[in-house]
């Protein structure tokens, strides 16, 4: 019977390579409607706007490297000005990751600024920065402003058109939301948002804290953080932080040398002192612009104003590509995450 068994099985794993072959046709996979983007539908992501970070090699001695973009006006300039202050005065240079929480988020900076395990003196902040208020984590636009003289693709989630106030609040891709009342996204970026009561209210615009945003520690209010202290997430989008604390960024490259660090046992998730040897050291942080122009990186995301990322979106909303047999009818705003690529020169 053992024999028989193990023939049996023999068999079996012999048979699906091939029926793994076999895969049934059907509707493009979204990957598959991304690769096949043309040129024109991928905008250059500046130099100015990508943060080079290098951590201290793995225990493999293999490099780490993360390139964060950082957020282009109108959103958090004024921190994205401290970022850029702090990175060209080598402010990072040094510095390491002192919290991993599981499913949270993982945070970086100063080991002894604002940590409940310090054991030394914080490093002095460089001069010029900026200091902002709790109303600039929200964008405020008036009724009849024009952003864009275009309308947007249209996306289709279930049966409902998404169609209606772009040309007033440049968001493309408007669908309901939790958190807000819509949620879309405004030049590359996912952002919800609330229409007017009134004809004397305002449009309300934020970025939302999805996987791999990047956003700027901070204490109790009235305080919003300098830049100092950053973190991004790698767990569930906790969209409650959303008109909390400023996001600034997204981590497009090198996101798993975050996500993968050791879990910190201290209060929310920092390393406690005993667990000191677990903080990953930041060698450099640097502007890309900065670099020399062979060492610049090169980056570019899909336009989502784009006919292709209608499509794409779309897709994710209701796959229809052959492993599904249900589509969804409708996807989470940081469910459709904007596609970004590495340009090889």
């Amino acid at each position: 019977m053992r024999t028989l068994l193990l023939a049996a099985s023999a068999a079996l794993a012999l048979a699906l390579p091939a029926s793994a072959q076999e895969e049934p046709k059907g509707a493009p996979a979204p990957s598959e409607i991304v690769a096949a983007a043309p040129k024109s539908d991928w905008v250059a992501i500046p130099a100015e706007d990508l943060l080079v970070m290098t951590l201290a090699p793995d225990a493999e001695g293999k490099a780490r490297e993360v390139v964060i973009q950082l957020m282009p006006a109108p959103f958090s300039q004024g921190w994205v000005h401290n970022i850029r202050l702090f990175a060209r005065a080598k402010w990072y240079d040094g510095i390491s990751v002192n919290r991993v929480q599981d499913n949270y988020v993982t945070q970086w900076g100063d080991p002894n600024y604002d940590n409940p395990e310090a054991t030394g003196k914080a490093k002095p902040l460089p001069e010029g920065l900026k200091v902002m208020g709790e109303a600039e984590y929200v964008l405020q636009l008036v009724q009849d402003q024009q952003l864009v003289e275009r309308m947007g693709a249209i996306i289709r989630f279930g049966d409902r058109d998404l169609i209606g106030i772009e040309k007033a609040t440049g968001i493309y891709g408007l669908d309901r939301d939790v958190y807000g009342e819509s949620a879309g996204m405004r030049d590359g970026w996912p952002v919800a948002m609330t229409t007017p009561d009134s004809p004397n209210d305002t449009y309300k615009l934020w970025p939302t804290h999805c996987y791999g945003m990047v956003g700027v520690g901070r204490n109790y209010s009235p305080d919003t953080g300098s830049g100092a202290e950053l973190y991004t997430v790698i767990g569930h989008a906790p969209r409650h932080l959303d008109r909390n604390i400023a996001l600034v960024g997204r981590v497009i490259e090198g996101m798993q040398h975050l996500s993968s660090l050791p879990r910190g046992s201290g209060a929310l998730g920092f390393y406690t002192a005993e667990e000191s040897a677990k903080r990953t050291a930041i060698l450099t942080v640097r502007v890309a612009s900065d670099l020399p122009a062979a060492e610049q990186p090169a980056f570019e995301y899909l336009s989502t104003e784009s006919t292709t990322f209608a499509t794409y979106a779309e897709a994710i909303a209701n796959r229809r590509d052959p492993f599904f047999i249900v589509p969804a009818g409708g996807a989470d705003i940081c469910n459709i995450r904007v596609p970004v690529r590495r340009v090889v020169p």
